[in-house]
């Protein structure tokens, strides 16, 4: 009897968090996530970078020096978790178009995947966590949380709306 108790509150606990709510959002702060994601929608500049400067760094897996990515530019689509960022081309830089998929998480945590000609997001394993900072209308953040000879270092982005 009591083994067939034990499996009925099991049962019950099963059923009960299977069927709660998994964002763990609340009305309010579902509608301000939202709000925040739908600020990003447009094009923007990396306007600079913001970095320890002992260290050379080569963003995103492009293999070129962080300092190609000032002044390149980002689109978002938060309809579709889409977008593109251009490297601009210099004399050290490539020129570069690469489109990406991304999402933003109920802690400000935004996802980056690159995606390549005819690839599927869903088939693309690898990616990039960047917090959201200080997202407005005209200007926003992403920090890139990376380690450096064993140490912690912030890496951050800093955007403005071109349109």
């Amino acid at each position: 009897m009591k083994q067939l108790f034990f499996l009925g509150v099991v049962s019950a606990t099963l059923l009960v968090t299977s069927c709660a709510s998994k964002s763990g959002l609340s009305a309010g702060e579902a509608q301000t996530l939202r709000s925040d994601v739908m600020k990003l929608k447009g094009q923007w500049d990396i306007s600079n970078v913001d970095y320890n400067k002992e260290f050379s760094v080569k963003p995103f897996d492009e293999g070129v020096s962080i300092n190609c990515f000032v002044g390149s530019s980002w689109t978002f689509i938060p309809n579709n978790y889409t977008g593109t960022y251009t490297l601009h081309g210099s004399a050290a830089c490539p020129e570069r178009i690469q489109n990406i998929t991304f999402s933003v998480d109920k802690t400000g945590v935004v996802s980056i995947k690159k995606v390549g000609e005819g690839e599927k997001a869903k088939k693309v394993s690898g990616g990039y966590k960047l917090m959201l900072e200080n997202p407005t209308a005209t200007t926003f953040t992403l920090v890139q949380s990376v380690t450096a000879e064993g140490k912690p270092m912030d890496i951050r982005y800093n955007f403005v709306r071109t349109k």
